[in-house]
């Protein structure tokens, strides 16, 4: 009688794991051409993995549905799961007795697809022109007193994307804010313009920006280069930002 050893299982699974990691390497050149080339196949790899860990958690352990949950985080950041800006996610991914994998896997996409004809408009018109607003509002930042910042940067993005603004709520919006005010904080950015900054890193990134292997230009900034000075590392940030924009802009 044939017996395969635990030894033997650990290493069909490795195999399978490695040969996912290649399907999806390839899957992306063709999915996110820009990006892949941005940040390289290593970093690639670490994006795989770290999603793959994530979409277990939410029972998606067939190829579709992870598969299908690693284009989510191209779409909308590695931290899209948890972040204000798309609760219908974390809904559908927390309700994991609401249906099968596949099942659920399907109701993400459909939420996904909504959003993205109505958000991003055909051909990502409305997110094209929501960056190059943000763009120039990065090289002009706004000149408000702090005490107003909040209803003041809530007016700003409902004009920089009013589309994504009127799908995704004020109160969504106010969340994203005041997670980015705590951030800034962190950072001893304490000004407005460095609060602004980080609210639009995670309107356009996502929330979880500063730790997402996606952008591995932020978290060098923000982790990497903790004895600079506040001053400092926001304009390097900010610089960062607009290379982003441009690069984005550009690659269209």
């Amino acid at each position: 009688m044939l017996v395969v050893r635990a030894e033997q299982m650990n290493c069909f699974k490795k195999a399978a794991l490695l040969s996912f990691e290649e399907e999806m390497l390839a899957h992306f050149s063709d999915f996110a051409p820009q990006m892949i080339k941005s940040i390289g196949i290593e970093q690639t790899r670490k994006v795989i993995q770290l999603g793959m860990d994530q979409a277990a958690k939410y029972g998606f352990t067939y190829r579709g549905p992870v598969r299908f949950y690693l284009e989510m985080m191209l779409l909308f950041g590695s931290a899209f799961d948890t972040d204000p800006q798309y609760p219908w996610a974390a809904e559908i991914l927390n309700k994991q007795d609401s249906g099968a994998q596949m099942q659920r896997a399907e109701s993400l996409y459909e939420k996904a697809l909504d959003y993205q004809q109505k958000v991003s408009g055909p051909d990502d018109t409305h997110a094209l022109a929501a960056l190059n607003r943000i763009a120039s509002l990065v090289r002009h930042p706004l000149t408000i007193p702090a005490e107003n910042y909040i209803s003041a940067m809530l007016k700003e993005i409902m004009q920089i994307y009013p589309q994504k603004a009127a799908y995704i709520g004020e109160p969504a919006l106010e969340a994203i804010i005041r997670k980015a005010a705590a951030g800034a904080q962190r950072q001893q950015f304490l000004t407005v313009r460095g609060v602004m900054l980080v609210s639009l890193l995670m309107l356009t990134l996502g929330h979880g920006c500063g730790a997402d292997p996606l952008y591995p230009w932020v978290n060098k900034v923000l982790v990497g280069q903790d004895t600079v000075d506040p001053g400092i590392k926001l304009q390097s940030l900010e610089k960062q930002f607009l290379e982003w924009l441009e690069y984005r802009l550009n690659s269209v």
